[in-house]
């Protein structure tokens, strides 16, 4: 059973399992009225979305899912994070407002102009991050009445080379990069997931992206809430930008489904 809203998906797992695989950036979907208030032409706005869009990570996120003996939840914006970017902080505290793209972007990944820089943000907040937020929220919640804990899996992909939007893109870019939390990531979720991702040429941690994410409601706040980020470099199973899956992404898709068989023992 499915529960869809307009802007996001929350694809129902095995009663007991904790784990929701959440997939924030793998949509390039933008409704009309925001296409309207976005300066780049059809042809730039669509090289902008081949940079900016974890291609096919929806893709891995349900065939591991199929694959998991006890299903994950899963949690997947519909949306593409041009509309707004759901795992930004929606105020101050997020750094990359230093680039221009804080919840809602008004820069591209090359640094040009997405929107205008006086608009202001609230009207595509309230009707898509914070009811989004809401139901991630809910459904956190509802693995934690279920199991008594929660465990969300961010699954991302990234670009091979630095993209000029990028804080931190001189470090190391691994083909696979977990992004923790202090609060959030426990050594046993980190090991599993070292372990689940061995075969891929090497594991580093919070580089080039680092973090990972948990509803406000429980952000360091709640440790029953566990929280990892995947990211995936984008040349290991896809032609970039923006370019066809290749046979790799079954091998990801068994890699993460071994994680959440890992985290349901």
């Amino acid at each position: 059973m499915n529960h869809t809203a307009r802007s996001f998906q929350l694809v129902t797992g095995a009663a007991a399992s904790p784990v929701i695989l959440h997939v924030p950036h793998a949509s390039r979907t933008i409704p009309p009225d925001v296409r309207n208030g976005i300066l780049l032409d059809d042809d730039a706005l669509t090289r902008e979305l081949d940079h900016i869009t974890d291609a096919h990570t929806a893709e891995i996120a349900a065939a591991a899912a199929g694959a998991a003996a006890v299903a994950p939840w899963q949690f997947v914006n519909r949306l593409s994070r041009l509309v707004v970017d759901p795992e930004r902080f929606p105020d101050e505290r997020e750094e990359m407002l230093a680039a221009g793209m804080g919840a809602v972007y008004t820069r591209t990944t090359h640094g040009e102009p997405l929107r205008p820089t006086a608009l202001d943000p609230a009207p595509l907040l309230d009707r898509y991050f914070h009811p989004y937020a809401a139901a991630m929220t809910r459904a956190v919640a509802g693995r934690l009445d279920a199991a008594g804990r929660a465990v969300v899996i961010d699954v991302h992909s990234y670009p091979s080379h630095a993209l000029p939007y990028e804080l931190h893109g001189d470090g190391p870019r691994p083909p696979i990069c977990l992004g923790t939390d202090p609060h959030h990531t426990p050594d046993e979720l980190l090991a599993l997931a070292r372990a689940a991702f061995a075969g891929f040429g090497g594991i580093a941690l919070d580089t080039p992206f680092a973090g990972t994410y948990v509803p406000l409601q429980y952000y360091r706040r709640d440790l029953r809430v566990s929280a990892l980020m995947v990211e995936i470099r984008r040349d290991l199973y896809m032609d970039e930008p923006g370019g066809t899956a290749g046979p790799c992404l079954k091998r990801l898709a068994s890699a993460l489904a071994d994680l959440v068989a890992a985290l349901t023992r």
